[in-house]
């Protein structure tokens, strides 16, 4: 089961997943571009069952996830996906975008998770995925609430992996920087530091990278790489790294 499967990196995972042979159910509010998506799935052989659901709905949440495991016979492997973001200084921000970007980012993934685990710890195998981001390491100035969203994510991952581990459940944190999706509307490509627009990867480099840590039972990634050597620095020396943050993101 992919949430946020419509578009961007849920697409590009649900896609590649269902060409490993996996059988997809797709979770997102816009139906439309789920039946495209399902339909491209079906197309190259795979099998897909669409699932629409407004997850900033935690009942609308809990119902898809019901639904997907009844059509599939169970869920092996959930992917956290659903979320969007933004580019604005925390006092400009509508409160009720900011009270629907922690539903849809966080509570969503609670909701799919609580749902799906105990099928998983009856079975004894299974997977979580959360598909957090850089920001939830690193927060960075004008993107607040999507930052404290996507760092409630991982935390509730890692607790989570500690929890089931050893009963056969595998949980990966996936922590992608800018990615080349939809996800960004072209305000915020606009408002986005420079350095972040040049270091703008394709989405398949991040799915290759994710279908890997799934084979190899890694528990987190991110995504290039070489950005995780922001965390050793910001662990050893937090405030050079808040003067660097600060520097490349408000000029």
């Amino acid at each position: 089961m992919v949430s946020g499967a419509s578009s961007g990196i849920g697409e590009a995972l649900a896609l590649r997943l269902a060409r490993e042979g996996a059988r997809v159910a797709l979770v997102a509010r816009r139906e439309n571009e789920l039946d495209r998506v399902a339909a491209a799935i079906v197309a190259e052989g795979g099998s897909a069952e669409v699932v629409p659901a407004d997850l900033a709905d935690a009942d609308a949440a809990i119902d898809a996830a019901r639904v997907a495991e009844d059509r599939l016979g169970g869920v092996d492997l959930l992917v956290n996906n659903a979320g969007y973001g933004g580019h604005c200084a925390f006092s400009d921000w509508d409160f009720e975008d900011m009270d629907r970007m922690m539903r849809v980012n966080y509570l969503a993934s609670v909701a799919l998770t609580r749902t799906l685990l105990p099928g998983m710890l009856a079975r004894g195998r299974g997977w979580l995925v959360f598909v957090a981001s850089v920001a939830g390491r690193i927060p960075t100035p004008l993107e607040a609430p999507y930052a404290a969203s996507k760092a409630a994510l991982l935390a509730l991952a890692e607790s989570i992996s500690m929890e089931v581990d050893a009963r056969g459940i595998h949980v990966l944190k996936v922590c992608p920087g800018v990615i080349e999706t939809p996800f960004f509307s072209e305000h915020d490509w606009a408002r986005m530091p420079a350095v972040a627009r040049r270091g703008a990867r394709p989405v398949e480099g991040l799915v290759d990278h994710i279908v890997r840590a799934l084979a190899r039972g890694r528990h987190e990634i991110t995504h290039p790489a070489a950005i995780a050597f922001a965390y050793r620095v910001k662990a050893m020396a937090p405030g050079f790294m808040r003067r660097q943050v600060m520097r490349t993101t408000l000029g």
